[in-house]
């Protein structure tokens, strides 16, 4: 059998079981939040009400079904762009009046994902104003929604177009070991957007102002002070003109590092609780746990390039995959795709990893605040956004980065 047929086998093998596996699991999960709405669980019995339940059991089995729908059309769009060839036609029609690969292979990466935003709009419409709308989430309206769009598009133009330019010059004028060199401007580039991401392009799209709670702000202050955590400052972003979604986070380097809450965070829980809460995300900080994630994200990167170096050399790779000619850009965009494919049974490796860390992080809030201030933030938000309590097990198993709400709650009372 000849590679390249093997590479199509495999392909078709591999893109049956993951649809039918996904397929699957949500469906898993929709029927076993279906068969539990009925009753409020135990642990939560007088903390959330029926009400709350059957709320977050209907949002939950929405996006689910929501979430089938977009996965079949993607799969079909899929097969249209490889198997069915329009990836391969497309490139064809390029070669006819662009001679110059590197400028090619910009013009093929800038339709690719032209027709992509066009085809995902629909669903990114219906998301925003049809579901989350429903459920009382969306705050967004169609002038910012546009606005949006527009910006992310000018800076897929003004930030990738460069990076892309740069990545296929490596590519082509770097030798054999192409490959390191590439994933070494990779990893510059993504600290790179690390820094300037919170000055320059969060402020895009969102306000962000300094935390005006002068008692909350204390509060803060003392928690960093005790844990030893060096900041620019504390901001509050307007994440209620997009979503009703509350959330915190901090982002950055060393002592360029600010928190940031989202305004609808700060409103749906009282001081204490927004102070656990942010305990919790330094526990991640302490625990070194974004640190040893950015080193998996560079392990795996450099992996992803050694392998790119190989499958851009082989023909089988491209013809494998339905693809014509060879080249450094058909190599990046046809990885990039398929990838997913190859890689898809480390999700739920990845997914205890980082049930794990939550674990840590809950057991360092719980010591530098109060854990039963967290339960009480927890819940709140899952009050807030109506996030299920009872998830099918081998579903959250697989998927969610977060433990189920009576695990992690079980687990911080007992602390």
């Amino acid at each position: 059998m000849k590679l390249a047929q093997l590479f199509t086998i495999l392909f078709f093998t591999l893109l049956t079981i993951k649809t039918l596996l996904e397929l699957y699991l949500s469906k898993r999960n929709e029927n076993y939040v279906k068969n539990h709405m009925g009753e409020v669980p135990s642990a939560f019995a007088n903390k959330i009400s029926l009400q709350e339940h059957q709320k977050a059991a209907y949002y939950t089995i929405a996006k689910s079904r929501f979430s089938q729908a977009t996965l079949l059309i993607s799969v079909l769009t899929f097969i249209i762009w490889l198997p069915l060839g329009v990836l391969d036609k497309l490139d064809i029609w390029l070669h006819t009046f662009i001679a110059d690969e590197i400028l090619r292979g910009l013009a093929l990466f800038g339709l690719f994902g032209v027709i992509n935003l066009v085809i995902a709009l629909p669903e990114k419409i219906y998301s925003t104003f049809v579901l989350e709308e429903k459920f009382g989430f969306n705050k967004m309206t169609p002038k910012l929604f546009v606005t949006d769009m527009v910006k992310q598009l000018i800076l897929a133009v003004a930030i990738g177009g460069p990076f892309l330019y740069v990545l296929l010059l490596i590519i082509n004028r770097l030798g054999d070991y192409w490959w390191l060199y590439a994933w070494g401007f990779l990893v510059s580039f993504q600290l790179l957007m690390v820094l300037i991401y919170p000055s320059f392009i969060a402020p895009l799209f969102n306000k962000f102002t300094k935390l005006e709670n002068e008692t909350l702000k204390e509060k803060i202050e003392k928690l960093l002070k005790n844990i030893g955590f060096a900041h620019s400052g504390i901001y509050v972003m307007d994440a209620s003109r997009r979503s009703g979604h509350g959330n915190a986070y901090f982002t950055g380097f060393g002592k360029t590092k600010r928190i940031v809450f989202f305004d609808t965070l700060l409103k749906s829980l009282n001081d204490n609780e927004i102070e656990a809460v942010l305990a919790h995300e330094l526990g991640h900080f302490k625990h070194k746990h974004i640190t040893k994630m950015l080193v998996i994200s560079v392990f795996f990167a450099l992996i992803s390039f050694w392998v790119l170096g190989f499958c851009y050399k082989t023909e089988a790779f491209y013809h494998g995959h339905f693809v014509t000619y060879t080249s450094s850009y058909m190599a990046l965009l046809l990885f990039s795709l398929v990838s997913p494919l190859y890689t898809f049974f480390l999700t739920p490796v990845m997914s205890i990893f980082s049930r794990k860390n939550e674990y840590e992080a809950d057991s360092f809030a719980a010591k530098y605040s109060n854990a039963s201030d967290l339960v009480s933030a927890l819940v709140n938000l899952y009050k807030e956004n109506a996030s299920t309590l009872t998830p099918d097990p081998l579903f959250s198993k697989v998927y969610h980065s977060h433990p189920p709400a009576y695990e992690r709650i079980k687990h911080l009372e007992s602390l």
